[in-house]
């Protein structure tokens, strides 16, 4: 059973509002449009409209994504896009209930993220090459990063504003537009003044409003320090993908793994709810295991 037109008008109506209304990118309005033709293709294989979808339906409809063998993250992602799509159709009064209202979704595994040994941050953070200015900046944010752990969002957006040098701490606006102070130690704090010297005497557009820049004198954008981490990842061998964010988790686990206490590190990495900073507890708890097991005689 194919679509039918006044159900085709709906959904074209339906990714219309996702991206005049909602103002999502052409990508997530893609993969809604993937996630919605795929239903369709479903529901026609059963002889149903969507008018007559019923809980049983979205049901059987998980099961067939698990028969597929698909990771529970991406059937998540498919029944969060429908369950979108099917408020939308209520709304617009084409169905009296959303059958994927009380489904229950796939429980997804928390996976823990990689975390990096001072012996590899040491290694990466001694990568760059800082007798140019692109390395002595790349150098400046590595060192500035592993010292705050700063969200790689805040690191770009950073003014010359942001810094108190006399005191060693940095003011950050975080997400929703929280404000906190970070200190930080004298290795970053010496690098944060050879960065400075630098483009004073070169000339460096220091009337620019942000604080790192690109070689046009423009603000660093977060896509080319991701670039240039995965850059130095290679030069010091690294046998694992890392990013920006891979030297935040480095920044907690260190912490927690010296002797920080939980809460001081939340408040540093500026999460709301402590139970986003506990995961950090687990990588600390892995990472000792991991050295018992591999040095004690018993281990």
């Amino acid at each position: 059973m194919t679509m039918d037109t006044k159900e085709s008008h709906l959904i074209d109506s339906f990714l219309r509002f996702l991206q005049l209304e909602k103002g999502l990118s052409k990508n997530t309005i893609s993969s809604y449009q993937n996630d919605i033709s795929g239903f369709n293709q479903w529901c026609s294989g059963q002889a149903i409209k969507f008018s007559q979808v019923n809980l049983s339906h979205a049901e059987n409809f998980i099961v067939s994504l698990r028969k597929k063998e698909l990771a529970p993250a991406s059937i998540t992602r498919k029944i969060s896009s429908l369950k979108s799509l099917f408020v939308y159709l209520k709304k617009q009064q084409y169905i009296k209930t959303n059958p994927f209202q009380d489904l229950v979704l796939p429980k997804i595994p928390k996976s823990l993220p990689k975390s990096m040994s001072m012996a590899e941050v040491n290694t990466l953070l001694d990568a760059p090459d800082t007798t140019t200015f692109i390395g002595l900046r790349d150098k400046t944010m590595l060192e500035l990063m592993y010292a705050t752990g700063l969200r790689v969002s805040e690191l770009v957006n950073l003014k010359y504003s942001s810094f108190d040098f006399e005191r060693s701490v940095i003011k950050v606006l975080g997400k929703g537009s929280k404000e906190r102070i970070i200190p930080f130690g004298v290795s970053a704090l010496s690098w944060l003044k050879q960065y400075i010297d630098y483009r004073r005497q070169n000339n460096l557009s220091m009337n620019s409003k942000y604080f790192f820049i690109s070689q046009k004198l423009s603000q660093l954008t977060r896509q080319s320090f991701w670039q240039r981490v995965e850059h130095y990842q290679k030069i010091a061998s690294i046998p694992f993908k890392i990013s920006p964010h891979t030297l935040r988790h480095a920044f907690a686990t260190h912490l927690l793994n010296n002797g920080a206490d939980l809460r001081s590190v939340q408040m540093l990495l500026g999460h709301s709810d402590l139970s986003t900073t506990q995961i950090y507890t687990h990588i600390a708890k892995q990472r000792l295991s991991e050295m018992i097991k591999k040095h004690h005689p018993r281990g």
